[in-house]
């Protein structure tokens, strides 16, 4: 994480402002829980989850030690969330699109759970947003790194809006592999 790492704790604080005050947030594709922690600090209860049964374990390591007590940790499919639609005031989906096979698919599924006008916060690395970061991400890639698609933050806002999301904030945090913050409403 130190050598991509640059812009995440930006990102951290940008979700995290984003959700603060509201009620409901899911989470999803949380993996070990970076983002989990300042999602709790600021909202009222957050469904916290991630397909793979290890991350999910290891997301409930990490609320343990954060001792938040206003998350609960599932595992779920990202395209089968078992949730009624527009259940959640906020859902967030950190760095993760980049690692999507069906990337409209997905965007949908956010859209279904949130709340009509709720918020879709969507950070994402974009592996093609500056030549080093073409570079290192395909060098990356020989050693097996996942990523389905290589974003540039113009790409990312591009797909968020086409899948019927209103953008409302961008911002690219700079880093060896840059992240395209972006929140809008649904």
């Amino acid at each position: 994480m130190s050598l991509l790492g640059r812009p995440i704790p930006r990102m951290v604080e940008l979700a995290g402002e984003a959700t603060r005050g509201l009620g409901r947030v899911l989470e999803v594709a949380a993996g070990t829980g970076l983002v989990t922690p300042a999602l709790a600090a600021g909202a009222g209860e957050v469904i916290a989850t991630d397909y793979s049964d290890a991350m999910v374990a290891a997301l409930e390591q990490r609320v343990r030690n954060a001792g938040v007590a206003n998350v609960r940790c599932e595992q779920a499919d990202l395209y089968a969330l078992r949730f009624d639609a527009g259940t959640f005031d906020a859902v967030v989906a950190a760095n993760v699109l980049h690692l999507v096979p069906d990337l409209p698919g997905a965007l949908a599924a956010l859209r279904r759970v949130v709340k009509p006008g709720g918020r879709i916060v969507v950070p994402t690395f974009c592996h093609d947003e500056t030549g080093l970061s073409w570079v290192v991400s395909r060098a990356l890639a020989v050693t097996g790194f996942p990523g389905h698609r290589r974003f540039t933050a113009k790409s990312l806002q591009q797909a968020v809006e086409d899948a019927g999301v209103r953008v409302t904030r961008t911002e690219t945090l700079p880093g060896l592999i840059p992240i395209a913050y972006v929140e809008g409403t649904s």
